[in-house]
């Protein structure tokens, strides 16, 4: 494999350490951590929020995703934290970078600057908001690559979710695995490398070694 000319982020759990945040946040149906983390890490909140409808036979009240918005921006305020390592690794990497996470673009552009990140991915920020589907669909990946006028062969996706590998490569892409999130439990490697993952990365400060080189 040669080196990749163009390498797309995924956000949460892989720059910021926010899964855990985000999911603790109150959404008035009861669930435990660890459910919400197997079903909903990596997925767009159209798609967590369309779930949790039809398991629980409910409509969620209209104002229902404007709440959850303003609480986690609120828990982000004072927790939020950019992933170990990944300042460092950022400033090294050969390769253009771009993110594209299942957020919101609002809560993306607001996690990035919170923590100091956004200057290594402006203007290159994707959301899959701009896109008919999301993951695990390969739409937003493919976007990104369209917009920065590059084949998807010659991409690397850094993911930590089973949802993201999954749309990765379906656009034909590699992907690196995240383990190193507070949301990641036991297994979690495992899974990400049976969903397609090459290799996975449990300290983002390795993530330059674990990158194909020709």
């Amino acid at each position: 494999m040669t080196q990749p000319d163009h390498i797309i982020f995924d956000c949460d759990g892989v720059l910021i350490d926010s899964e855990v945040i985000a999911c603790l946040a109150e959404i008035g149906i009861t669930m435990s951590v660890e459910e919400i983390m197997d079903r909903y890490v990596g997925l767009s909140a159209t798609a967590m929020f369309a779930d949790i409808e039809l398991r629980h036979a409910r409509t969620l009240p209209s104002n229902f995703a404007e709440t959850l918005r303003v609480r986690i921006a609120a828990a982000f305020e004072t927790d939020l934290r950019p992933m170990a390592g990944i300042e460092p690794t950022l400033q090294t990497l050969p390769s253009r970078c771009c993110v594209a996470p299942s957020s919101a673009p609002d809560r993306l552009r607001h996690s990035l600057s919170l923590t100091g990140l956004l200057q290594h991915f402006e203007p290159h920020v994707f959301s899959a908001a701009q896109v008919a589907r999301g993951k695990p669909a390969p739409d937003l990946f493919l976007f990104a690559a369209t917009q920065m006028q590059t084949p998807p062969r010659t991409w690397v996706v850094i993911e930590d979710s089973v949802t993201g590998v999954t749309a990765a490569i379906a656009a034909g892409m590699r992907v690196i695995g995240s383990a190193g999130g507070c949301h990641c439990r036991p297994g979690h490697a495992e899974r990400l490398h049976t969903a397609g993952a090459f290799a996975v990365c449990n300290d983002m400060q390795r993530l330059p070694g674990l990158l194909p080189s020709a």
